[in-house]
């Protein structure tokens, strides 16, 4: 793998308030630390101009901040990168949005109900890998990834189509568009279906659609690879061993257990200029991103992307996704045009209760609230 440099090497240099300037900001991430999580980046553009800041620490036992620029895994955030290029795919003729997904893919024999826009909406009811929970509160279990269990396995490589053969010899859980729920097995096969129309690799076709074009050096695809460019504060996990806690350092892991579900790597910077470009209609044509925020009647997803309410005394609509990943959050919100986002990054000890999930709801709300003014931001990926 090439060296990958931070974005903050490359972008040009804008001027940005600190915390003197807005204070309220500077207050907010602070207050996301004393909730007992590590440390936390936020950047926020909007009509007052740029504003970066940190709180927290970046390792435990140290006291340095995160740095402003750092690296971070985007979980979920995936989804949104991932869903645009095929939609770029839809706009160059390669893919038809409602074709059946078995046409492209015939190696899996899907259902053939189960079209192109049910995977980027999560409606084609496929199995999610990582394990079903389910409305009478049973689960039904993927493949590891919690506990000793993972933690011990990390550096495991696991290929798409394993993660795909696994969740297709689940049954469905409804039929093919008439529900939604949340699988991180559609956007693996996503990832599956760029590749074989294109011929290429997903991050080929990520760097010549996205990437380049909108010059995001600090973000990458990274398959199997572990590391994590520096600069980047650390994620941790916390589980039982013999009935003694431990805490490691897994900020180094193989992301392939998650694959396009959640394994991308990028800085604050750079998911501001995705989100900003995207939402302003520099990456899709305007029918497509049309599409791509028509938000599903049952939990507001269009492809690729929430689309909430702001609130009452808010800038009407948010389009948003968020991600959360072994112990790394990432924030990602715009107004419909791009010309207000927010971006964040927050590091902590996970564990396997995800003991923070009520604590991240109510740090996603407070963010929200304080810069798009009212808004309800509730869970954007309740799932890994």
């Amino acid at each position: 793998m090439e060296k990958i440099t931070s974005s903050s090497e490359n972008r040009k240099e804008t001027k940005f308030t600190n915390d003197q300037d807005r204070p309220e900001l500077q207050k907010a991430i602070e207050e996301i630390a004393d909730f007992g999580f590590l440390g936390v980046q936020l950047r926020v553009h909007d009509e007052k101009g740029e504003w970066v800041g940190s709180a927290g620490v970046s390792r435990l036992g140290e006291t340095a901040k995160p740095p402003t620029n750092g690296h971070f895994r985007i979980g979920s955030n995936t989804k949104t990168f991932t869903a645009t290029v095929v939609l770029q795919l839809v706009a160059e003729g390669r893919i038809g949005l409602d074709d059946p997904v078995v046409n492209y893919l015939p190696e899996f024999g899907m259902d053939r109900r189960i079209t192109v826009r049910m995977l980027l909406q999560h409606t084609s009811g496929v199995f999610n890998f990582t394990g079903e929970y389910y409305e009478d509160g049973t689960v039904a279990p993927g493949i590891p990834w919690q506990g000793q269990e993972w933690v011990d396995n990390r550096f495991k490589t696991y290929r798409p189509e394993e993660l795909v053969r696994l969740a297709l010899s689940r049954p469905l859980r409804f039929d093919p568009g008439t529900d939604w729920s949340y699988s991180n097995t559609n956007y693996v096969l996503a990832r599956l279906l760029i590749e074989k129309v294109t011929g290429c690799s997903l991050a080929e076709e990520m760097q010549r659609l996205i990437l380049g074009p909108l010059g995001l050096s600090g973000t990458l695809v990274p398959d199997t690879q572990p590391e994590i460019p520096e600069p980047h504060a650390h994620a941790y996990y916390r589980y039982e061993d013999a009935g003694e806690q431990k805490t490691v350092d897994i900020t180094r892991q193989n992301p392939s257990w998650i694959s396009t579900g959640g394994d991308m790597i990028s800085t604050t910077q750079d998911l501001h200029t995705f989100i900003s470009a995207l939402m302003g209609g520099k990456l899709l044509p305007a029918p497509l991103l049309a599409e791509m925020i028509k938000p599903h009647p049952k939990v507001g997803y269009g492809l690729g992307v929430f689309v909430q309410d702001a609130g009452p005394n808010g800038d009407g609509t948010i389009i948003t996704h968020n991600g959360g990943i072994s112990g790394y959050a990432a924030l990602m919100y715009s107004t419909p045009d791009g010309s207000k986002t927010l971006t964040a990054s927050i590091n902590y000890v996970d564990d396997a209760a995800m003991s923070l999930a009520v604590a991240f709801q109510k740090v996603m709300q407070r963010l929200v609230e304080e810069v798009f003014g009212g808004g309800h931001a509730e869970s954007a990926d309740g799932e890994i």
